[in-house]
């Protein structure tokens, strides 16, 4: 049976990385490492960290999503890898459908699940009841509800590691964060893998919670940086993705 390591960047997020730890713990059943990469927290998240028992990366300072997300993976012993946001919260079953989409194929490369919170085609149609309620509807197995696409975003962006070793980790150019995780489906796609959102999985994200300690102004900024990054990189525009 394939092992999977779920890698958390986290920035002074221990309100949320709380019920995040405990819902890995409650609903992940398949065998799995969790890592948690703090970026020079000053709030309680180190010693919620060793409560739960994770294994954790503690950095002097905040060097942003992608460099966060890379020291996890460096660590990291699992088959398959998934970057989480520490504000979502797993559900029963999400995970293992997510991972049987993923090893559908040889050519499937990254898997993301359905959620309430999310730019495209990841978010749910239907209103938003409760996690449970939701996850008892969606988190049913079936093949029917994977849907090839061009873009997963990265709120929990589960890929093979055979696929790391073909292009590489995050590109850190993108930090403080955003567009990362397009660039990462961009790459994967010109390297032949396909890309899938597991409708039968779905996911709480409480949504954009560390960036929302910047103000409006500085995040518009960013997004506007990052996509230009994006465009310069590639010379094509992120947004024709979504």
């Amino acid at each position: 049976m394939e092992t999977v390591s779920i890698i958390i960047p986290n920035y002074n997020g221990a309100k949320w990385l709380s019920p995040c730890l405990e819902s890995i713990r409650q609903h992940v059943t398949m065998p799995h490492e969790v890592i948690v990469v703090d970026n020079g927290s000053s709030d309680p998240s180190l010693r919620l960290c060793l409560q739960h028992k994770v294994k954790l990366v503690s950095l002097p300072g905040n060097r942003g999503f992608p460099a966060a997300c890379n020291f996890g993976l460096r660590v990291s012993t699992g088959d398959a890898l998934m970057l989480l946001n520490n504000d979502t919260q797993m559900t029963a079953g999400a995970l293992e459908n997510m991972m049987r989409c993923l090893y559908s194929s040889d050519d499937v490369g990254i898997v993301g699940p359905m959620t309430n919170y999310a730019s495209g085609k990841q978010q749910i149609k239907e209103p938003f009841t409760s996690i449970a309620d939701m996850a008892a509807r969606m988190n049913r197995p079936d093949s029917l509800q994977w849907r090839e696409t061009e873009r997963i975003v990265g709120l929990c962006f589960l890929f093979k590691r055979e696929l790391m070793g073909r292009i590489g980790e995050l590109d850190e150019r993108f930090s403080p964060g955003h567009f990362e995780d397009d660039d990462y489906c961009y790459r994967a796609r010109q390297a032949g893998y396909r890309l899938f959102i597991a409708g039968d999985a779905f996911i709480y994200h409480r949504g954009s919670a560390s960036f929302k300690l910047e103000s409006r102004d500085k995040i518009k900024a960013l997004l506007k940086t990052n996509r230009q990054k994006f465009i310069d990189k590639w010379g094509v525009d992120p947004h024709a993705f979504i």
